[in-house]
């Protein structure tokens, strides 16, 4: 029989022939065993010589092993042996136990329980679990503090958020290597005509017209080596604004970016900030309705009275839509007034008619101006003034007979018949149409032929019929 089969033999029968090839054994197999007899009291135990960690313990010796157990641990050792008479492999089934020595030192054994045959002795077999819990508690510790480096690091983004959008001046951060935005804020996208997420990551020389990414490059870096501040002039694609950039170079990382700080070339001197609020606030207050839109007289923002003129309960109602949407006359109005601001720049006392959302119409006089931003672009601003107060009940409307028009009418009754009567009224009605029309288009025929329906060909017949074609009417 083996050595191993023998101590095997011997340990089932409670013989202990060989004590020393016993503890060899129960060395080797376990990092501490304990031998407990039957009213709780420690008998002996065995440290493996290999496991440093868990010291000098043979003053456990004599003393009730569970001294030496947390309450938590007592508890399943107790609820163990209560099984192990009667089941010998649930017994065996590892049992984690939290040992106490002086209430100082704690460490983790897990245990196997097994019982001397011939005897009421329970050997309890162990492996330490100090390294795993070391190991668990460098984890914890490892993820405590990646949590707090986190937090900080969110801190920290929050703080250059804040300070960032907070900035009155514009700021473009530039990967030097890639040629592209790395960061902008609020101020310096409003300059460059979209939104921060658009910009971020594209080739920052994309953004400017005529600019190629080499070209653009080389002369950022070389404006940002130069002695002193030096600064390049560019042309905003999508706000057609001309800028200045002046960059500066950092390091972050061990990558070299390009701090931009962009300057509009039309930038309001010192002192027009409190202008701006000025007139901000009379844009808000004014009780005439103020409009501005872009170049093809799409609505960009209207003031609080516009608002009522149109019956809108909100900005969101009219923005993004055409102020044609909103005149009687549509595009025609629109067109007119477009063109003449863009001829002269400004046109005033143009009367109109607005048409509310609900159906509602008004009476107003229109004023109108070019907004130049840029060589580029263009904008409007209208100012609206409800003049329904100003009208008179008893003035005649656009293409009704006048009282003078309407006896001339009534002198020929008894003198011509009735087909006659009838055919001279139309002519009287269509010449004071046209009259009205030429007179409301400013003497553009096109616009005025579009206003009656008619095409420019027969509009100028019906001029030539009327006579009205002279030197007060050519174009």
């Amino acid at each position: 029989m083996s050595e191993q089969g023998r101590i095997y033999q011997s340990f089932k029968s409670g013989e202990l022939p060989d004590p020393s090839g016993i503890a060899d054994f129960v060395e080797h197999v376990s990092d501490l065993a304990v031998m407990v007899g039957e009213d709780g009291i420690i008998k002996g135990l065995s440290i493996n010589p290999e496991c440093a960690s868990l010291g000098s313990l043979e003053h456990w010796v004599g003393h009730v092993f569970s001294d030496f157990l947390t309450e938590e641990s007592q508890a399943k050792f107790a609820e163990r042996l209560k099984v192990a008479a009667d089941s010998p492999v649930i017994a065996r089934r590892p049992l984690e136990l939290n040992h106490i020595d002086k209430e100082a030192w704690q460490f983790p054994i897990r245990y196997s329980l097994h019982l001397v045959d011939g005897s009421k002795n329970v050997l309890l077999m162990g492996r330490d679990l100090q390294p795993i819990a070391e190991i668990q508690q460098r984890l914890v510790s490892e993820q405590v503090a990646r949590e707090r480096d986190q937090q900080r690091i969110r801190s920290g983004e929050t703080f250059y958020r804040v300070v960032l959008e907070a900035s009155a001046t514009p700021f473009v951060l530039v990967d030097a290597d890639r040629g592209r935005v790395h960061d902008m804020n609020a101020s310096a996208a409003q300059l460059l005509g979209s939104k921060a997420d658009t910009l971020n990551g594209n080739s920052f020389a994309q953004i400017f017209e005529g600019r190629r990414r080499e070209e653009m490059m080389d002369a950022l870096l070389a404006a940002a080596a130069a002695e002193g501040q030096q600064s390049i002039e560019v042309v905003a694609r999508r706000s057609g604004l001309d800028l200045t950039l002046t960059p500066e170079y950092f390091r972050a990382a061990g990558e070299l970016f390009l701090l931009c700080r962009i300057t509009s070339l039309t930038e309001p001197t010192e002192g027009t900030g409190d202008n701006a609020n000025t007139v901000s606030a009379l844009f808000a207050a004014s009780p005439d309705g103020m409009v501005i839109t872009d170049a093809k007289g799409i609505v960009r923002d209207v003031n609080e009275a516009f608002l009522v003129m149109t019956d809108a309960a909100r900005l969101l109602d009219v923005k993004e839509r055409s102020l044609a949407d909103f005149l009687v006359r549509g595009t025609v109005d629109l067109k007119l007034m477009l063109e003449a601001a863009l001829k002269s720049g400004r046109m005033s006392h143009y009367s109109a008619q607005i048409n509310s959302v609900v159906g509602n119409r008004l009476a107003v006089d229109v004023s109108v101006a070019q907004l130049r931003q840029s060589s580029r672009d263009a904008g409007f601003g209208f100012i609206v003034r409800d003049v329904t107060p100003m009208s008179s009940e008893t003035e005649a409307a656009p293409g009704m007979m006048t009282e003078d028009a309407m006896k001339n009418v009534m002198d020929l009754v008894g003198t011509a018949s009735l087909k006659e009567l009838v055919s001279a009224t139309s002519d009287v009605v269509e010449k004071m149409c046209i009259e009205t029309a030429v007179k409301l288009t400013n003497n553009n025929r096109v616009a005025a032929a579009e206003i009656l329906g008619l095409s420019r060909q027969s509009l100028y017949v019906k001029l030539r019929k009327h006579g009205m074609i002279d030197s007060s009417i050519e174009d």
